[in-house]
């Protein structure tokens, strides 16, 4: 665990700001998260995983922090068609993203054709590409099986006779 700790130091240092303990623990659950393959987390998501830990740190100094490794470039923000922004670390490998539009769900992908279609697009338009975002919006299959399971009691709830 020492190492880890050394780890998020010198990351944080590397990034121009203080190990201070809260830096050092959301910097720490943003880790661990992308190991569980939760890359994307709100505020509230870091707020409520700080809470779980007893750790007494407020939700202003959450969204503040977040903003300073936002600028750092610690964490990318996104704002996938929701009402709050979501933050995943920069480990520097470019994706896009699939948001599920009931649950929030996310899910990254890489597509080599979407990329060189992208890079033609930009080219016939006379752009030098530097940079971009793709999120498609839909509905995942979990969110699916669920509705389909809701479709079919119901279905079957109108099949009875009285």
């Amino acid at each position: 665990m020492k190492d880890t700790s050394r780890n998020q130091s010198a990351e944080l240092k590397h990034a121009g700001l203080k190990a201070t303990g809260p830096r050092m623990k959301i910097l720490e659950i943003f880790q661990e998260a992308s190991l569980q393959g939760k890359r994307h987390m709100s505020a509230d998501d870091v707020y409520k995983a700080l809470l779980a830990e007893d750790m007494d740190v407020g939700l202003a100094t959450v969204y503040r922090v977040l903003t300073q490794f936002e600028t750092a470039g610690i964490l990318i923000r996104h704002h996938f068609d929701t009402d709050y922004a979501t933050f995943e670390l920069d480990d520097g490998y470019h994706h896009d993203h699939l948001v599920c539009l009931k649950c929030g769900a996310v899910e990254e992908f890489v597509d080599r054709e979407i990329e060189e279609r992208q890079n033609e697009i930009a080219k016939r338009f006379g752009f030098k590409l530097e940079s971009h975002s793709l999120s498609l919006y839909g509905i995942c299959s979990a969110c699916q099986k669920k509705e389909a399971e809701r479709n079919k009691k119901r279905e079957e709830g109108m099949g009875k006779p009285d």
